[in-house]
């Protein structure tokens, strides 16, 4: 195969014309010959035992033409696009132009190269990192949060009913004297003020104690999903069973030994700030990146072909494919069941893939410029780790995942990494911090002008709160 030409009509577009000898073009259809021939009939020979001449003669000159195409497409594609030398991303058009036993194939094929990116000002990127603090406060909120998690129902026998309590009750709903759907229910467990009846219902329930029948009365909303109910008043007849509250567990050494590999309060605690501490040092470090990457973006400057995030749209759905069979789903089940169809994904995940390519355009001509390179010690240690990370032999993690592909990934990662380094990183100030100092500046200015800066709010003090809420109504 011999590639006669290349020309360039559109940015990131080419066209090879490429010439198959008639003796390639023969080769190729004596193959197809010698499979196809098993199937065909002709007459004066068994199936199958009929010499290529003569099937020609009978079936037509042209009749292996287009399997013996076929049978050259996938090595012509390859030798065309190797000899060109050009980076291609996408395989357009194939058209013949001539095709014969003595003139052999004669093809034009339009191919779609990767673009040439450039970026400027890749260092010295400013970038606001969030500060990293942890206080008292927050490790008694993750505390709080275990204490939900082994908290327990128990029953409340020597009161009655509150909001927050679980009233086990029997309901049955009446609307102008008769029952109707969907309004009756036994041993129903309602948490009383979480809303989750209609208003009204849950306060009447309140104040009630285990063992009491009573009515509560109520009106639908108007916009009740229910087209009968809507505004209608109604009656509910009720029995309270029982009434169970949420008990949390003490914070103490004992709690800390039930839910922790520590022993004492203390331990527990310096634990979960330190973990808190990392979580959120890891939450800015990853704020920084994304802060450094939209940067990059911006920076970018290349003709993208839209084949390229096409592309880049298919890897991402094929991701997402992945990981939801992980998880025992089809990706077909999965738009069945959220009506939506691949063409949606495929809008959706647009804008993502638009910005990855981008990226990867970027950090790749980072990578170009600084002359960023992989030793063989880091590609075996990254095929390690993935062996590792998805509990596979690396064998197998190669024969997945090309060494070009990890040194690739590899190089961008450390082009992320010298823009790091090589970034601007100012602490963003507290939430209200900034606030502060504005009214201080302003009040330093009105002192400096001679007017007197406005008194602070005085609070009042526990024996004023305490009168106030003396004279406040009972409930």
């Amino acid at each position: 195969m011999n590639l006669k030409s290349t020309n360039n009509p559109e940015i990131n577009k080419y066209e090879l014309e490429v010439e198959v000898t008639p003796e390639e073009f023969n080769d190729a259809v004596n193959a197809v010959y010698k499979r196809e021939s098993k199937k065909m009939n002709v007459p004066g020979f068994r199936k199958g035992h009929a010499p290529r001449a003569f099937i020609e003669k009978y079936y037509g000159e042209e009749v292996f033409y287009e399997a013996a195409i076929d049978h050259l497409y996938r090595p012509l594609v390859m030798d065309a696009i190797e000899k060109s030398g050009l980076n291609v991303i996408s395989v357009g058009d194939f058209k013949i132009d001539e095709i014969g036993k003595d003139k052999g194939i004669l093809c034009k094929l339009t191919v779609i190269t990767k673009p040439e990116a450039n970026i400027q000002g890749y260092k010295g990127i400013e970038v606001k990192k969030q500060p990293v603090t942890v206080t008292a406060e927050d490790v008694d909120r993750e505390i709080d949060r275990v204490r939900e998690r082994n908290s327990r129902m128990v029953t409340v026998e020597d009161r009655a009913a509150e909001n927050g309590d679980v009233a086990e009750i029997d309901f049955d709903g009446y609307v102008d004297g008769k029952q109707f759907d969907g309004g009756k229910a036994e041993n129903y467990d309602l948490t009383l003020g979480a809303g989750q009846f209609i208003p009204g219902f849950e306060e009447q329930v309140v104040g009630h104690k285990a063992g009491e029948e009573f009515d509560v009365n109520v009106t639908f909303p108007e916009d009740y999903h229910a087209e009968e109910l809507k505004g209608k008043p109604a009656v509910f007849k009720i029995k309270l069973h029982e009434i169970k509250k949420k008990e949390l567990p003490e914070v103490d050494d004992e709690f800390v030994k039930d839910v922790s590999e520590f022993d004492t309060l203390d331990e527990y605690k310096k634990d979960l700030e330190e973990k808190l501490r990392s979580q959120r040092q890891k939450a800015a470090d990853a704020d920084v990146e994304n802060q450094l990457v939209e940067a990059i973006i911006e920076k970018v400057e290349a003709t993208i072909p839209d084949e390229m995030v096409e592309n880049e749209v298919d890897e991402i759905i094929n991701s997402f494919a992945y990981r939801l069979q992980s998880q025992g789903l089809k990706l077909e089940t999965y738009l069945k069941y959220t009506g939506q169809t691949t063409d949606d994904l495929r809008v959706q995940y647009k804008p993502q893939a638009e910005r990855q390519v981008k990226v990867r355009l970027g950090l790749e001509k980072i990578a170009e410029l600084e002359n960023i390179q992989i030793t063989e010690e880091e590609t075996e240690a990254e095929f390690k780790r993935l062996a590792e990370a998805y509990g596979m032999p690396e064998d197998n993690v190669k024969n997945l995942v090309s060494a070009e592909g990890i040194n690739a990934d590899l190089k961008n990662q450390k082009a992320i990494n010298l823009v790091r380094e090589n970034a601007v990183i100012s602490e963003a100030a507290e939430e209200g911090k900034e606030e502060k100092k504005a009214v201080k500046k302003a009040a330093s200015k009105k002192k400096a002008e001679g007017e007197e800066a406005p008194a602070k709010p005085k609070r009042k003090t526990a024996k004023k709160d305490e009168a106030k809420e003396e004279e406040e109504p009972q409930a």
